[in-house]
């Protein structure tokens, strides 16, 4: 699953090392551990799908933060609830704790954590539970078109 996140990001021109740990980098804090960094840096590839119309949203948040559900529905003016392991795999290709900020299925409107930028690099999973990539917070916003907004 890693070569989906590869060749999504070389369809950006980004030749961006993928590292893979033996241990799980499936939470915020494996992954800090593993990587050797803050939990800050580390970015959660989050699921919700809107409750009416079944969309999915993917929020991109601070391994420090939780997503306060009903301040992001008022911003995506719709309610949100965070997505099962089948609708996520459904509609990613990838398996909770593994999801990418790109390379899915499916076209997905992506939101990003403002706490986010306090970074110049990030670590975002790519694909597995075991692997990352490290890119830069401006392109991260530049290649999934995110939406900046504060999420706690």
């Amino acid at each position: 699953m890693s070569d989906i996140v590869k060749k999504a990001l070389a369809e950006f021109k980004l030749n961006l090392e993928i590292l893979t740990f033996d241990e799980s980098t499936k939470t915020a804090s494996d992954a800090a551990k593993a990587i050797n960094c803050e939990i800050g840096q580390i970015v959660k590839s989050l699921i919700f799908k809107t409750e009416d119309s079944q969309k999915p949203i993917l929020i991109l948040t601070s391994g420090v933060n939780k997503v306060n559900e009903k301040k992001a529905a008022k911003l995506i003016a719709e309610k949100i609830v965070k997505a099962d392991a089948d609708f996520v795999k459904n509609m990613t290709g990838f398996p909770i704790g593994g999801v990418p900020p790109i390379g899915h299925k499916n076209n997905i409107k992506v939101y990003m954590d403002k706490d986010l930028l306090n970074y110049n690099y990030v670590w975002a999973a790519a694909g597995t539970l075991n692997s990352v990539f490290k890119i830069s917070t401006q392109i991260l916003i530049q290649i999934t078109n995110a939406e900046i907004i504060c999420i706690k």
